[in-house]
């Protein structure tokens, strides 16, 4: 049972993402661009003066950690997070442009390969050991993937776009299980808001003046960004990549029922199949925990 707070904590971030596009479609009037730079901005401003405020001591314990550290092991940390900022911009403005401009299906098959592609990085990168059942579920998933790929070639490319950048932010969290979280993620917030800063002048359009936009803004930064990353960084303290990689396929999962039932996207019978594979191999690669888990729980 001692795993079982990583894998809530997991399932819990993935299943908000699914429903993002209850939020984010209301704002598909407004430029992608204006909506990734107010998301990050908020994102920055919100979690920074949380640091200052309550989270010094925390700061103060960090910094001091990060200094006893060698030089090449400092210029390692620095750069691999300055790239996780560089690779959270592009997902969130990919994910934001195809949701608004291509399709939310296209958004979901995204989240249905990078969970593969963050699998094979675990086993290639992390040396993440995976038994013959879960490269069974590995290989149903891509198998699943392709079948999708078949109903819409361009969507597949676009999904694969959005996934890949993911999987490797994913991956490169695993060099920050000894920093504060929360203070990774202020840190990552802070760097994907300067990068931003030079085009914001020139790329955003007018400010808004909807009280509408600013208020799913801030849901948005709050409860679809902050929130699920700090339970996904926490859920990959405690728990491998590859695991946490193939419990994001419940995010798709979610926002392929929204498509149909929401936002009446065309659904055919081939995206079901493909949909339902990938359901099962979330089910196999897990199935070790799922089961010891409601062994220990009858116990």
């Amino acid at each position: 049972m001692n795993n079982l707070k990583y894998y809530i904590a997991a399932i819990t971030a993935f299943s908000l993402w699914g429903t993002f596009s209850l939020v984010l479609k209301p704002l598909h009037s407004y430029p992608s661009l204006d909506i990734l730079f107010y998301r990050v901005f908020s994102c920055a401003v919100i979690m920074t003066l949380v640091t200052v405020l309550f989270r010094k001591v925390k700061l103060r314990n960090n910094v001091n950690y990060f200094k006893t550290l060698i030089p090449k092991d400092k210029r390692k940390i620095v750069g691999l997070n300055i790239l996780s900022s560089i690779l959270l911009t592009g997902n969130w403005f990919s994910f934001i442009y195809v949701m608004n401009h291509i399709s939310v299906r296209a958004t979901s098959v995204a989240y249905l390969v990078c969970p593969i592609i963050t699998t094979i990085l675990a086993f290639l990168i992390l040396r993440e050991k995976l038994s013959k059942l879960q490269w069974i579920s590995v290989i149903l998933s891509a198998a699943g993937c392709i079948l999708l790929s078949y109903a819409n070639l361009l969507d597949m490319v676009y999904s694969t776009l959005i996934g890949s950048t993911y999987a490797c932010y994913l991956i490169i969290q695993s060099v920050n299980s000894k920093f504060d979280k929360f203070l990774v993620l202020n840190f990552h917030m802070i760097l994907s808001a300067l990068i931003l800063l030079p085009f914001f002048p020139t790329y955003s359009g007018p400010v808004p003046t909807d009280f509408k936009f600013y208020l799913y803004i801030e849901i948005i930064a709050v409860m679809y960004t902050i929130v699920p990353l700090l339970l996904n960084l926490y859920a990959l303290s405690g728990i491998a990549s590859s695991k946490v990689g193939m419990i994001l396929n419940i995010n798709p999962i979610i926002a392929f029922i929204l498509a149909g039932a929401v936002y009446n996207e065309a659904l055919g019978g081939l995206q079901i199949v493909s949909n339902s594979i990938i359901f099962l191999a979330v089910i196999i690669f897990n199935a070790k925990e799922i089961f010891r888990l409601k062994t220990e729980a009858a116990v």
